[in-house]
């Protein structure tokens, strides 16, 4: 393993790539004998680490290719990048800058390189994200419902039943896919013993948290964006936080966090010893996805159903 750290600025159409030390920097396109060109330049160069920009979606097959040559790769937040360059001073923008950027942004955080999902996984994360888009879309237009003209309630109710008829369809798709496979199957049964965890919650770790049962309760929690940020300075002690992270996953978390203080004994006891201690709703909240997060995570390592203590 070399020194070489690359980073690579990810369009539509081309792929800029900036290598450090030696400042080479190239271009090649983002069709398949572009990626081609790329994996035959950085396999020789023995890359500590590559970095690729999220812009879109576009770089999904960027990531593929090069996992699938061994190459190290890793995704990195472009908000992340651009705050990285401002601080240096960079405030200039073009493609090529941002590949250099994106090299030393990669070189000064050394981010941890982690496995992609596989093909199957990323497919049911794509089912699973539609999804939750249908669900957005049913929910603004049952919003529009309320407040439209009889004239146009009509076209609401038509494209309601249409959404629920796909949403329907989603389901039984996902259904499909996670009873299809032994091991997916195996990980939902030990997700869904939880109480206050369903289908939906477990289909989304699944789909979009790959790496849980494999990080330890903080890595993970860091991942999710629960792990809470300390802010003071001197003597100053500023609230902690939580920030960044996977937002849907979060989100499931939330739900699961929700129907936990109902339901499941110990986290409705953990909630409201929060309560009683004189903690906001919302910390307390956040506090009992942050340990819901951490008991799913220790249930896929060890692979045991839940136990009420």
């Amino acid at each position: 393993m070399g020194t070489n750290i690359v980073g690579i600025d990810v369009s539509k159409e081309w792929l800029d790539v900036h290598v450090l030390p030696s400042g080479e920097a190239f271009v090649v396109s983002r069709d398949a004998n572009g990626l081609e060109a790329l994996v035959k330049r950085l396999v020789p160069l023995e890359a500590l680490a590559v970095g690729v920009e999220a812009t879109g979606g576009f770089e999904t097959v960027v990531a593929a290719s090069l996992a699938a040559a061994s190459v190290p790769v890793v995704v990195v937040n472009p908000a992340q990048v651009r705050s990285f360059a401002l601080a240096l001073g960079k405030r200039a923008k073009t493609d090529p800058i941002d590949a250099a950027m994106i090299a030393h942004f990669v070189a000064a955080t050394e981010p941890e390189i982690r496995p992609l999902p596989d093909a199957e996984t990323q497919a049911l994360a794509d089912l699973v994200t539609r999804r939750r888009q249908i669900i957005q879309m049913i929910v603004a237009e049952k919003q529009r419902e309320k407040r439209a003209p009889r004239r146009s309630r009509k076209s609401i109710t038509r494209l309601l039943r249409a959404l629920e008829k796909e949403l329907s369809s989603l389901d039984q798709d996902i259904d499909d896919a996670v009873r299809g496979s032994p091991v997916w199957r195996e990980k939902e049964d030990l997700l869904t013993s939880v109480p206050g965890v369903g289908k939906v919650i477990s289909r989304t770790l699944i789909a979009e948290l790959p790496e849980l049962g494999i990080l330890d309760r903080r890595q993970i929690a860091a991942l999710v964006g629960l792990a809470p940020y300390t802010r003071q300075s001197g003597q100053w002690r500023g609230h902690s936080f939580i920030s960044g992270g996977r937002a849907s996953v979060r989100t499931a978390l939330f739900m699961g966090a929700m129907t936990s203080i109902r339901w499941n004994p110990e986290l409705k006891a953990f909630h409201q010893r929060l309560i009683e201690a004189g903690k906001p709703k919302m910390v307390a909240i956040i506090a009992v996805a942050r340990k819901l997060l951490t008991i799913l995570n220790a249930i896929i390592r060890d692979r045991n159903k839940w136990q009420s203590a």
